[in-house]
């Protein structure tokens, strides 16, 4: 076949591959440490402490007993979350029970 009807000698460009998504969830880079996160699997909010053998440790906003939790457990706090634990800590601190 020639080229008049319609076929072009041209070559199509080298196929580029897309890069691959992250395979790490968003949820499991370390956040910065005073982060509000919220444990899904207690359904509690707490501020992030450090992580240690693969578990994060969380801190209530208020004060109180840390605990840890799978980082895949565990995601950034909504606004309205934030919010309120901010408002825990403020109410705390107004009554004396935190410095």
């Amino acid at each position: 076949m020639s080229a008049k009807n319609g076929a072009s000698n041209r070559q199509e460009p080298p196929h580029t591959p897309t890069p691959a998504p992250n395979p790490i969830p968003a949820s499991t880079s370390t956040p910065a440490p005073g982060t509000l996160m919220v444990d899904l699997s207690q359904d509690r909010v707490g501020e992030f402490r450090g992580e240690w053998c693969g578990k994060w440790s969380l801190r209530p906003v208020g004060g109180g007993v840390e605990w840890t939790a799978a980082p895949e457990d565990v995601r950034p706090a909504d606004p309205i979350q934030r919010l309120r634990a901010e408002l825990t800590r403020a109410n705390r601190r107004s009554r004396g029970e935190l410095l």
